[in-house]
């Protein structure tokens, strides 16, 4: 099993963003906004605001870099690109609404609500991918879906892989829930002609009505899963994360039979499953959903992590074995044979185990 480690950096979040309201090269207003603020909590009052709709707002934010390092030697990345702050899927279990609180945004449907675009991302990551040494993996979208819908109209991700299509010998995994990656499968073909490339796409449940329910604006999960399909047509090496798998909610053994198959028919080089990892910042905003949809599961869930952001050692083996016997069933690779691929260099960064930004030692 997948032991989760939360491991993002907090060097996008503090060190690597800097106030840098006055400067020509990033379009933002002089003036008081944000008096009292400091760091990325000053850029984000400070941001000029870009559109909203459906109930979220856009907005700019300056950053002075795009990679941030990822020193946990056990991961499979050492560096992580996230073009986005928020993410508007709104999934109700996502860890990463802890990223808002850096810039004092401490409402967890903040999150998903205000998203920041982040600014000159292509200028950044050339001048960055200098320190990119051979062999590191670059894990793209650990906090954030890099083709959320704001994507459409700001194409932060696209000015990423255009910069990316430039290079060779990187070692890249693109992590989504949205099929919008095919927009870009001509940049990706070119990526991956030069470069060891993955798209891992997120599937939690193949029931399209549980899928809403958890991913509230998330597309559905046929449509990522003939993405999938379509990708791999292209040459473009894709496979699912069923992540996170929610204790009665979505770890039954027809539930994950059904995924599982519905990988393998889409043609998935690989399937992974992580249980739930619920940091208190997402307990604000799934504790309510779960007594509002599954009250009779409530009590459990208070249990299971009453002490502890991670379920125990025994519901992760008893998951893993899980989907072991299902890959087998359905000719899905085996625990061997990911390890092999992700040791070959060809599945660099198979996160997004559980949710956006966790990852450990993979089963």
């Amino acid at each position: 099993m997948i032991q989760l480690v939360y491991a993002l950096s907090v060097g996008e979040e503090k060190a690597k963003i800097a106030d840098r309201a006055g400067s020509a090269f990033f379009p933002f207003a002089h003036g008081s906004a944000g008096g009292g603020l400091v760091g990325i909590a000053r850029l984000a009052s400070q941001g000029e605001a870009l559109d909203e709709g459906h109930g979220v707002e856009y907005f700019t934010i300056a950053a002075r870099s795009i990679m941030s390092k990822c020193d946990a030697p056990h991961l499979p990345f050492q560096w992580t690109i996230n073009p986005y702050r928020g993410c508007e899927f709104a999934c109700t279990y996502c860890y990463a609404r802890y990223t808002h609180e850096f810039m004092e945004m401490r409402n967890g449907l903040d999150f998903e609500r205000k998203i920041f675009a982040k600014q000159n991302c292509g200028w950044l990551l050339r001048r960055e991918l200098k320190k990119v040494k051979p062999g590191q993996g670059i894990a793209i979208g650990t906090a954030t879906d890099p083709y959320q819908p704001a994507e459409r109209r700001y194409q932060v991700t696209r000015s990423i892989m255009e910069e990316l299509a430039r290079h060779s010998g990187l070692e890249i995994g693109v992590v989504t829930k949205s099929p919008m990656v095919l927009r870009d499968a001509g940049l990706l073909q070119r990526i991956a002609a030069q470069n060891s490339l993955a798209v891992h796409m997120t599937v939690t449940t193949v029931d399209n009505d549980l899928a809403r329910l958890l991913e509230v604006r998330a597309p559905r999960p046929d449509l990522r899963l003939d993405a999938v399909k379509k990708l791999n047509g292209l040459g473009i090496q894709s496979g699912v994360i069923c992540a996170p798998v929610l204790p009665g909610i979505t770890d039954s053994q027809a539930g994950l039979d059904a995924l599982v198959q519905a990988a393998a028919r889409a043609g998935a080089r690989y399937i992974f499953a992580n249980p739930l990892f619920l940091k208190p910042c997402a307990q604000k905003v799934f504790m309510p959903f779960l007594a509002k949809n599954f009250p009779h599961l409530t009590a459990e869930y208070q249990q299971r992590y009453r002490k502890n952001a991670y379920l125990s050692q025994s519901y992760r083996r008893q998951i893993c074995a899980r989907v072991e016997d299902m890959c087998r069933k359905h000719g899905m690779p085996l625990r061997d044979e990911r390890q092999k691929m992700r040791a070959a260099g060809s599945g660099v960064a198979l996160h997004r185990g559980a949710q956006m930004g966790l990852f450990g030692k993979s089963a």
